[in-house]
């Protein structure tokens, strides 16, 4: 670390603050840093409306907020209220940690008279007075263009191959959409596998139509990758369609667990080996007991570097790889 580094450092000492949304997820990163979280007072006035105060002094700190942005609405709102009272406080630097980036679907304006959600989301986290950044698997690469502070994009490939790096046998990486082939070259180039697209049409939100499987699957070990898992059609039609062109065994892996709606039943009734997700999200309790073939890693890890690495004024792109 250069001296510069170390002074920046020295005169911004680092303060972790987490939000309700996953408070799990806070602690184990507080845990891999062997700092406190800061003590916060969040709460819902009778009618609604949330009140944040910070109850230990954040001037001049490099401020680290931790608060992923999954539904409900009120956990954008936290985090914005959060950023608010760390600047209004005399914060030196403070950096939203958005594990999962809420809205980031609605990326464009594909109809008319319709919101570009994630770009207003994004203009809402810096008006608020967050100087950067810091998420993982984005849905869209581009996203980070909407931003006007700095943005550092983690992948969660890294914890997801160090599960999976003794998966063995005749395997292939299947993308669930061409939207997610550019993620499943990175999983086939470090499994060594072939890689297999499912074409797919979705005629409405939330609804996915299996068209085409692009690839040899029979006889295989398929692995799904995909960055989210929200009311699982999609997932369910690759399966049945994988299932159907005769794969031996499949594997599902998704970043983000936001699991609505109808997910988990419809997770429940596939034949999965076993469906692998991080905390980015908080999982519910019920969630992981209906399915017994869930795994939980946790991204605390890679947090945890890419906060250090970002307050000593190093580089992260160490954990791209």
């Amino acid at each position: 670390m250069g001296r510069m580094a170390e002074l920046s450092a020295t005169a911004s000492p680092l303060m972790l603050l987490s939000g309700t949304a996953n408070r799990g997820l806070a602690e184990r990163i507080a845990a891999e840093l062997d700092r406190p979280l800061c003590d916060v007072t969040i709460k819902r006035f009778a009618d609604g409306e949330i009140f944040v105060r910070i109850n230990e002094n954040v001037r001049g700190r490099d401020v680290f907020l931790i608060q992923p942005t999954a539904p409900p609405a009120a956990n954008i709102l936290e985090l914005l209220i959060l950023i608010d009272a760390a600047k209004r406080a005399s914060a030196a630097r403070v950096t939203a940690v958005v594990p999962y980036y809420g809205y980031g679907r609605q990326d464009r304006k594909d109809q008319p008279r319709v919101s570009i959600a994630a770009k207003l989301m994004a203009n809402l986290i810096t008006a608020a007075g967050a100087d950067r950044l810091l998420s993982i698997d984005f849905h869209q690469h581009q996203l980070q263009g909407f931003f006007d502070i700095p943005v550092d994009h983690l992948y969660a490939a890294p914890v997801f191959m160090e599960h999976y790096r003794d998966l063995e046998g005749d395997v292939v990486v299947v993308a669930a959409d061409v939207g997610a082939a550019k993620m499943t070259r990175g999983y086939a180039k470090r499994l060594g596998a072939d890689i297999v697209i499912i074409d797919k049409r979705r005629p409405t939100a939330n609804v996915a139509q299996v068209v085409n499987v692009v690839g040899d699957v029979a006889g295989k070990r398929c692995l799904i990758t995909d960055d989210m898992i929200d009311t699982a059609g999609t997932m369910a039609g690759t399966v049945q369609a994988l299932k159907e062109h005769g794969a031996r065994e499949i594997y599902v892996l998704a970043t983000h667990a936001l699991f609505s709606g109808p997910a988990v039943e419809r997770l429940r009734k596939l034949e999965i080996a076993e469906i692998t997700v991080t905390d980015t999200i908080r999982v519910s309790d019920a969630a992981r007991e209906s399915l017994s073939n869930l795994n939980i890693l946790s991204v605390a890890g890679l947090l945890a570097r890419a906060i250090e690495s970002t307050h000593y004024n190093r580089s992260v792109s160490s954990l791209f790889v």
